[in-house]
């Protein structure tokens, strides 16, 4: 017994070993000797071996999952399931037949990317030259401007549908991409279909794939680099045998690539060069504890060939785009005036011929404001309403005639007589010029109101503080003017280029501020618009104590008698690609800061996981598309998730006891292969919490992505790979689980499917899978039963095919039918079978003039040839009742008709539109008055203030951002 416990706690020996322990001692021949000396070297060896094996940074558990390398069985599963995904993508991706949401803005880029017209948008351009570049291949000549939502494609003959299947295409690469990678990471192949089917059968996505959308191409990048990435880590964790082999190196590079593209497309791709990062850098701080197989040269290597893959080949990239971005934006747009007055110039038409570099009393200048995108100082004959009811002065982001202003003295300058020279050319009749230095006293004389610039103690219009005071134009023609006009010139030499511009206005270089004597204040701007009675140009104050670049101007164009061909000239500098990039970027980033307003279907990160709430795309003849994801899908990544980090947070409580659960390898892989997918659903989804801009459901799918392949994994430990107690056969048992599993996703599929793709749907079946309140797609929107709906609908979601009774007319009073059709056919709930029915359709055409006012014939002709007829379409609709008794129409259409779902509200342009616009309406010529007026307002009332162009309040208004 003694010997028995004293063998306790020991590890048995060998049998050989335990022979030898016990049997008697027995004298070993020499050779014998020889023999176990050298097995105890040999045994050596192997320990060495095995000990040489434990230090590298092979990672335990992990075999090769080279995508290129899977059965045959695997492709062909990968083929059929593109196919399923193509199949659901591009269904009736026709409808609806008109503009939706965000493809106002998306499809506009389009138009100014074949025009070359340069516009500013918050996102970089690879995505958007993509859809540019469809929509040319397709014959579109950028003719469509897709200003609103709603308006249709059909009678311009967009190509809509090609363009959106780019779209589409990214969103069918996710199939490929999810099964690959799940292989990638040791996943069974049922697995693989389980996660690959998620993702085809998730509602949000193929609602995003099915317009001119930025995020299917965007989700389509991360899902690539996800892939690269993971099919790399794969090779790494094999050991030095595969380092800097050809897999190695083509994953690499690929995944550099991937970050390139998906960052070229939003800079949401930022969040995945995180997650890239972090996980490299773990890669490399292993490496650097292998010493035995990664000397510091080796170490290097790997070091330097991450830096070229992951850091040199994206950023390149990224330069490209943006190089290729230039080359095709060359002519002026909306969008050039958030760019300085330098960038501007490099625009085709926007360049600017070399101009005098001195500024001399007499000079007839614009002045243009630094800060505030470089707008002029303006003034144009209209006058303040309130106030001193002056003349107004606000900044103008376009050139005219009405931003020049003649610098004068204070005083007159005196002849050779001794006595003042008068009138607004004094200073020209002078021998010599005279230079305008560091503190001057000026008037400035506007040319073509023949006022000058002026200040008093009145609060301006709009910002009324103490500490802002009016400006205005005061004057007329002849009048010398009064003290108020007075302006010094305070030249800012921080600001200001060269010796000589820092001693005397010079143009363009010298960077000034205008003091206003009497007051003290500064001619001041900022970005506050006035009202539309004054065209919503910028406003100009004179304010007390504000900021030095809100209150800083320069010289732009220049012109004098006595500055001649021989004078010394000045232009902007022409910035380069590198200075127009950093410029472009900054305004990008300010821009995208600034999107703070509330939004009609904005939502908040922590709503997003749980899918608490949707987003309207779009809506008519009862049907409508409204962006809500799989609640299978969401709700099932977010509990594994949840799952993991329980897990996490257990086991690290039970390693800091002691336990030796990471002695388990399977403990181990499921720790690090999953937590490699949570953290990149953590680096796509936190960042969200930090930004104050407007915030969208979608902006939740790359997270979404790595969840769902966090959910195959777990799916996958589950099922088939951690060993369990009486399991015999776990591959039945994944395989039976997936199966079911993806039954009951596509089955809740099938049911928000209509929301998805804008088909036609009932009351009740809508209300059927409402679950919460904040779901708030509008079940009154759909009819009672499908028999409601035409063929018509059906294909193209645009307006109910008139009744058989209806008069055909011809094809351009088609529309003006459908629509009387639609508002006929329309009834309230309560009115039974008594359904009016179209009985008679005419087309009448009237001839109005700008105000309304009906014209007759004699008026008409009078007027051919003289003025541009413009063609304006009304449905009036006149209901009667079975006895010939007329109904009100809005009694008959009452409740029924859904509202346009813009992105907030009913669009005010459909509105208008659908109220009251005549049939014909014939403008009449412009009543005579002050020219400088009538040329000043017709370009004020059509040239906008420049606007951002993506994501902004509405979709529906010309918002750019």
């Amino acid at each position: 017994m003694a010997k028995a416990n004293s063998a306790r706690g020991r590890s048995p020996l060998p049998p050989a070993e335990k022979q030898v322990a016990s049997s008697p001692t027995l004298a070993v021949p020499e050779t014998g000797k020889a023999r176990s000396k050298s097995r105890s070297k040999s045994r050596s060896k192997t320990k060495a071996k095995s000990k040489a094996k434990e230090t590298s940074y092979r990672s335990d558990g992990v075999e090769d999952h080279d995508v290129f390398l899977l059965p045959l069985s695997d492709y062909w599963v990968v083929l059929a399931l593109t196919l399923v995904a193509l199949a659901v993508r591009v269904y009736k991706i026709y409808q609806p037949s008109s503009v939706v949401f965000d493809e106002v803005h998306f499809g506009g880029f389009a138009t100014k990317y074949i025009k070359g017209k340069f516009f500013m948008d918050v996102h970089p351009p690879l995505a958007k030259m993509l859809i540019a570049l469809t929509g040319w291949l397709a014959g579109f000549d950028g003719s469509f401007d897709f200003k609103e939502i709603g308006k249709d494609y059909i009678e311009p003959n967009v190509p809509y549908v090609a363009m959106r299947m780019f779209p589409a295409i990214c969103g069918v690469a996710l199939a490929p991409c999810m099964y690959l990678t799940l292989k990638t990471l040791g996943c069974r192949s049922m697995t693989a279909l389980l996660g690959t089917g998620l993702i085809i059968f998730e509602n949000g996505l193929l609602t995003q794939a099915r317009l001119i959308l930025l995020d299917s191409p965007l989700v389509a990048a991360t899902a690539y680099t996800a892939l690269s990435f993971n099919a790399f880590t794969n090779q790494h964790e094999q050991g030095p045998s595969k380092a800097f082999g050809i897999s190695w190196w083509f994953w690499l590079l690929n995944t550099g690539l991937g970050l390139g593209i998906t960052v070229s497309i939003k800079w949401v791709g930022l969040f995945t060069i995180a997650w890239v990062g972090v996980l490299t850098m773990v890669q490399l701080w292993v490496l650097l504890g292998d010493s035995k197989n990664v000397p510091i040269r080796l170490w290097c290597k790997h070091f330097m060939a991450r830096v070229f893959a992951l850091i040199v080949v994206p950023v390149t990239f990224y330069l490209a785009m943006f190089a290729i971005h230039f080359t095709a934006l060359v002519n002026p747009g909306e969008g050039d005036g958030f760019m300085s007055s330098e960038f501007q110039a490099t625009l085709n038409t926007k360049r600017m011929k070399d101009v005098p570099a001195d500024v001399v009393m007499g000079s007839k200048v614009s002045i243009r404001h630094v800060n505030t995108q470089g707008g002029y100082l303006h003034s144009h004959p209209l006058m303040y309403p309130t106030g001193s009811k002056q003349q107004q002065i606000t900044l103008y982001p376009h050139k005219d005639e009405n931003n020049l202003w003649l610098l004068e003295n204070q005083t007159q300058p005196l002849g050779m007589d001794g006595e003042p020279i008068n009138g607004t050319n004094a200073w020209d009749l002078l021998p010599e010029p005279e230079y305008i230095k560091n503190g001057a006293v000026l008037r400035l004389y506007h040319t073509n109101t023949h006022r000058r610039l002026h200040s008093h103690d009145v609060r301006p219009p709009v910002s009324e503080a103490e500490w802002q005071n009016e400006v205005s134009a005061y004057g007329y023609e002849g009048f010398d003017g009064d003290a108020n006009d007075y302006f010094r010139v305070e030249i800012v030499g921080k600001q200001t280029k060269g010796a000589v511009a820092k001693e005397r206005l010079r143009t363009i270089e010298t960077k000034f501020r205008l003091v206003h004597v009497m007051t003290g204040c500064v001619l001041f701007s900022h970005k506050v618009k006035l009202p539309s009675w004054a065209s919503e140009q910028q406003e100009v104050t004179c304010a007390r104590g504000g900021s030095l670049p809100n209150s800083l101007w320069y010289i732009e164009s220049n012109q004098s008698p006595h500055l001649g061909p021989d004078a010394e000239k000045a232009n902007y500098r022409k910035p380069g690609f590198f200075g127009k990039f950093a410029e472009l970027h900054a305004v990008m980033w300010r821009t995208n800061a600034g999107l703070t307003d509330s939004h009609t279907w904005d939502s908040r990160p922590e709503s997003w996981p749980i899918l608490r709430r949707g987003i309207n795309f779009w809506g008519r003849s009862h049907t409508q598309v409204y962006l809500i994801g799989n609640p299978i899908v969401w709700w099932s990544s977010t509990i594994a998730i949840v799952t993991w980090v329980v897990f996490k947070a257990i086991a690290v409580l039970r390693w800091q006891r002691s336990y030796g659960d990471y002695n388990n390898t399977t403990f181990k892989r499921f720790d690090y292969e999953v937590g490699m997918s949570v953290l990149g659903w953590a680096l796509h989804y936190f960042p969200f919490f930090l930004m104050k801009r407007q915030l969208f459901l979608h902006h939740y799918f790359p997270a979404l992505y790595f969840g769902v392949i966090a959910l195959c994994q777990v799916f996958d430990y589950a099922t088939a790979r951690i060993p369990s107690a009486g399991r015999k056969d776990s591959s039945i048992i994944n395989k039976v689980t997936a199966i079911l599993f993806l039954i009951v996703t596509a089955g809740v599929f099938m049911l928000f499917a209509p929301l998805a793709y804008g088909s036609p749907w009932t009351k009740a079946e809508c209300n059927r899978v409402k679950l919460f309140p904040t779901w708030d797609f509008d079940c009154k929107t759909f009819h009672d039963s499908y028999d409601k709906y035409t063929m018509l609908t059906v294909q193209a979601g645009t307006a109910a095919t008139p009744s058989p009774e209806a008069v055909k007319a011809d094809a351009a009073a088609s529309k003006v039918e459908e629509k009387a059709a639609e508002a006929v056919s329309a009834k309230p709930e309560d009115e039974g079978e008594n359904e009016p029915r179209v009985v008679a359709k005419e087309e009448t055409i009237e001839f109005r003039d700008q105000d309304g006012n009906l014209l007759n014939e004699e008026q008409v002709k009078s007027l051919e040839g003289k003025v541009e007829f413009k063609t304006k379409y009304e449905t009036k609709t006149r209901v009667v009742d079975e006895d010939g008794n007329e109904v009100s129409v809005g009694e008959a259409a009452a409740g029924v008709a859904p509202p346009h779902p813009d992105v907030e509200g009913s669009d005010p342009e459909t509105v208008k539109n659908e109220a009251a616009a005549p049939e014909e309406e014939v403008p009449v010529p412009p009543q005579p008055h002050d020219a400088a007026a009538s040329k000043d307002g017709e370009m004020e009332e059509a040239q906008k203030q420049p606007k951002p162009a993506s994501e902004g309040k509405e979709a529906t208004v010309h918002e750019e951002l």
